[in-house]
């Protein structure tokens, strides 16, 4: 297995050129970054500029909503975003009006300005209804968690297939949110021109403009889901190449930002971009790697889980997370500096659920813990006990975990002993390349082989090889 000691400094890798690409296309203030399709069709276009947090406490400690409002700072960051207030409220449950109260929304509004804010995010997913309503009293516009990471992953997604699991969830979530001109353009009246709705030129048939809008949407995303049905069959294509050679998988999963493409890394010299930003990384990458026996498995850097995901990037990106959902080891990634990562470890294994993988084996990696309090780390060695410590960034603990990657990893079934002719050297080497040598001795009338191979390889060699006895 290779590590970033093997790789030439000097020479820029291909996350660092990918990182200084998007580090050049910073959002401009003032403008947006919706889609087309997008915005054709949506009234409210999301610009997140100035802004103001606000977030209901409805469980929990006020740590625990201290640190959710801290993260949402960090996703609003991440989306380009100036955050100049922030706002917590301690309710049995969200006011299906406002949120939070027409009272407090009533505070709120004096917040902002105060502030010169020009948009509030809230830490929870609104009903249509509820954004209306709370931007009719504050007078700004209004966002929810779910906008604001589906905004970030517009931003950050690169691949054909990337940029249409964005597109769709996007649109999955427009969908009920349509602001239109309503019955006013409406040319459905039908029966008599002189009837409640009717007049000249309003008789039927016709379509409002919401209709419209909303028809054009189903059209798109129809065509999405088509595009990555495409996807999908040339990524279980690529799968079922890997299980017929029997090449061990793991997926690397966890929070957003715990290290995971700095993992990938440092565990195999991918290169891959590397930011200091929430969901950085939207395709996966997916390595060759060997383990200090000898045996091939692939490692596949996955995108980044947090605390609820909106459902409709878990469908969106459902081919795509069925690389963690085929894996035969998940590599589970926390991030040792953060001040609860139990409670993402817990975010985590419910995505992990709802992909249909929580029992697929799993590794449990704490990272950055050159960085990590003593204490926090104590408390997860007792929860999680089988825990690896490593610091992807300095390289400490990266032997240990190659040697439990090592031992968990499934072992090829068939251990053969051959004696490979000479005229199929090919044989030898494919045994080198895809399975586990454990002896090779030349004689005078070939290669005496001992290996653990592939069924499809050992199927080969016994067929025109001879056994030894």
């Amino acid at each position: 297995m290779r590590s970033n000691d093997t790789i030439d400094d000097t020479q820029p890798q291909p996350g660092d050129l990918e990182l200084e690409e998007r580090h050049a296309l910073r959002r401009v203030v003032g403008l947006s970054t919706e889609l087309e399709d997008v915005i054709e069709v949506e009234n409210r276009s999301l610009r997140i500029e100035q802004v103001v947090l606000v977030g209901v406490w409805t469980s929990g400690t006020q740590l625990d909503a201290d640190n959710s409002l801290h993260e949402l700072r960090q996703l609003a960051e991440t989306a380009g975003a100036v955050v100049l207030e922030g706002v917590t409220q301690r309710r049995g449950r969200p006011d299906p009006a406002t949120y939070i109260g027409r009272g407090k929304a009533n505070e709120l509004g004096e917040i902002v300005a105060s502030t010169g804010a020009d948009t509030v995010i809230c830490d929870g997913e609104l009903a249509p209804g509820q954004l209306r309503q709370l931007e009719d009293v504050i007078k700004v516009k209004v966002i929810d968690r779910t906008a604001l990471i589906l905004d970030i992953f517009a931003q950050h997604a690169s691949s054909r297939e990337g940029k249409a699991q964005v597109e769709l969830a996007q649109l999955s979530y427009l969908l009920p949110r349509l602001r239109g001109w309503g019955d006013s353009l409406s040319r459905q009246a039908g029966g008599r021109a002189g009837g409640a709705g009717g007049g000249v030129g309003l008789r039927g048939p016709g379509e409002t403009k919401l209709e419209v809008d909303r028809r054009r949407i189903n059209t798109r995303m129809a065509k999405l889901r088509r595009q990555l049905a495409q996807f999908a069959t040339a990524r279980d294509v690529k799968r079922d190449r890997r299980r017929t050679r029997k090449v061990p998988s793991v997926a690397i999963a966890g929070y957003t930002n715990a290290g995971k493409s700095s993992l990938l890394n440092r565990l195999t010299g991918a290169g891959v971009l590397v930011e200091n930003a929430l969901f950085a990384t939207l395709d996966p990458k997916i390595r060759q790697a060997r383990t200090p026996d000898g045996r091939h498995f692939t490692l596949s850097d996955t995108v980044g889980f947090v605390r609820h995901l909106p459902h409709q990037l878990v469908e969106a990106f459902r081919s795509t997370l069925d690389e963690v959902a085929d894996a035969d080891l998940i590599l589970h990634v926390v991030d040792g500096s953060h001040p609860d990562p139990a409670q993402q470890i817990s975010a985590v294994r419910e995505v992990l659920a709802d992909i249909e993988a929580q029992d697929i084996p799993e590794l449990v990696v704490i990272n950055k813990t050159d960085t990590s309090d003593e204490t926090v780390l104590t408390g997860l060695r007792t929860q999680e006990p089988s825990v690896v410590e490593v610091s992807a960034r300095t390289g400490a603990g990266i032997p240990q975990l190659v040697e439990a990657l090592s031992t968990a990893l499934p072992r090829l079934d068939s251990e053969i002993t051959v004696e490979v002719p000479y005229h199929r050297g090919d044989l030898v080497s494919r045994a080198y390349e895809e399975g586990e040598v454990l002896e090779l001795e030349y004689t005078g009338t070939g290669a005496n082989l001992r290996a653990r191979v592939p069924e499809v390889l050992a199927t080969e060699l016994q067929e025109v090889a001879q056994p030894v006895g």
